[in-house]
């Protein structure tokens, strides 16, 4: 490192240290958990076994979904390699928790890109083909739920589900912390409804003390290539919540006459397991790794979210460019610093599911992983990279090094 980037680096530290150790607390805390929802499930080696067929008796399944219930305060869960990404499962949740007729209320501004197609595409299967209504409302010019606005809309029409998604997505908004969201569920009721409050949970898990589901939130998702596979799951999806919804989510992921009850894995759950119990400290080494990035960015004049004064709710840092080649360059340096694929030049391309060109960095062990040191970016304005993960960081600092030597 030339003495420009390490006095920079070490300057930052220094002035995140009191954050760090408020980080290590968290996830001490986090840890507890998920050990005590270990030992209260009686884990054992026998749950790592593989199984075929229709899975009758799978206990390492059966056991998995418990111990994610366990340690999230849910009534019930069901984790399964089934589910293909963040955006399978909760796409399983929805269809399998709302019926034709009934609507959503998404109170946190437009959903992820690739759920537009999943609730709004026509002749594709979606929700809206399905006759499931859903109506968005705006956030406030801060990047807040608009309250009034959700009370007006609770009054004038019956929802069966309202909608919160945690993270920012491509949008420039900080996430909405666990306060946030129990605040928005006690509003609610205080308004009178009464159906499934739904998180999408994805880049939150573990960066709090507390899950969308521990302050009032009726079932939650995320995908286990995010912050709870540790860095270990290979693939897969998990929903959390009370036992009536994930029984229906449970017949949407299978069939309705078997639900839960089917469901084999052939190579075995062994990294499911072992990826949740070390996932606190993984997300606790992200976070330090995205503090670290966003200060010295800052220092270097980048703008960038959340801002260094305020607690994470998710594992994500988006920070802005002047110019496409600015947010291009510092993508491919997140690629150039990866174990995997590192030599690889980065090419913005046309990714399904999104409506404009993404550039990703994913050089992980597991295909897209973000729990992983990645990012990624949609080519346009305002040119805003999006960065997650790093499962140590060490591995954040290095690549921290990177950008900062193409950057300046």
């Amino acid at each position: 490192m030339n003495e420009r980037i390490e006095k920079l680096i070490r300057e930052s530290e220094d002035g995140l240290s009191a954050a760090f150790r408020r980080l290590d607390d968290i996830a001490f805390y986090n840890q507890k958990k998920v050990l005590e929802a270990f030992l209260n499930n009686r884990v054992a080696a026998m749950h790592f076994l593989p199984s075929t067929g229709y899975g009758y008796g799978d206990a390492g399944r059966e056991t998995l979904g418990k111990v994610y219930a366990g340690a999230f305060g849910a009534e019930a869960g069901v984790v399964s390699p089934a589910m293909l990404s963040g955006t399978h499962a909760l796409t399983v949740a929805l269809f399998g928790i709302l019926r034709p007729g009934d609507g959503v209320l998404c109170v946190s501004g437009q959903p992820y890109d690739t759920l537009q197609g999943v609730i709004f595409g026509e002749g594709n299967g979606s929700l809206r083909d399905f006759g499931v209504s859903f109506d968005v409302l705006p956030l406030t010019g801060a990047g807040k739920f608009d309250y009034p606005a959700v009370a007006a809309a609770l009054q004038r029409k019956k929802y069966k589900m309202l909608y919160i998604q945690r993270s920012r997505g491509y949008e420039l908004r900080d996430a909405f912390s666990v306060g946030e969201i129990g605040e928005m569920c006690r509003f609610a009721r205080k308004e009178g409804f009464t159906g499934c409050i739904f998180t999408d949970n994805c880049y939150g898990e573990f960066v709090e003390k507390q899950e969308p589901t521990e302050v009032g939130c009726d079932v939650m998702a995320g995908s286990l290539i995010k912050n709870p596979g540790g860095g270990l799951a290979p693939t897969g999806g998990y929903a959390v919540g009370k036992r009536e919804y994930i029984d229906r989510i449970e017949k949407r992921l299978t069939a309705p006459s078997v639900g839960g009850e089917i469901g084999s894995y052939a190579f075995g759950y062994q990294y499911f397991y072992q990826g949740f119990f070390l996932a606190p400290h993984v997300v606790c080494q992200a976070l330090k790794g995205s503090l670290l990035i966003g200060k010295c960015m800052e220092g270097l004049g980048y703008e960038n979210f959340p801002k260094l004064d305020k607690e994470p709710a998710d594992i994500t840092r988006a920070i802005r460019f002047d110019t496409e080649k600015q947010l291009c360059d510092f993508i491919q340096s997140v690629q150039e610093a990866s174990p995997v694929d590192g030599f690889v030049h980065l090419e913005a391309w046309d990714m399904p599911g999104y409506d404009d060109k993404v550039i990703m960095a994913a050089g992980t062990f597991v295909g897209g992983a973000s729990i992983e040191l990645s990012a990624d970016a949609p080519i346009r304005k305002p040119y805003t990279a999006y960065f997650q993960g790093g499962l140590t960081y060490e591995h954040c600092k290095y690549a921290l090094t990177k950008i900062l030597e193409k950057l300046l």
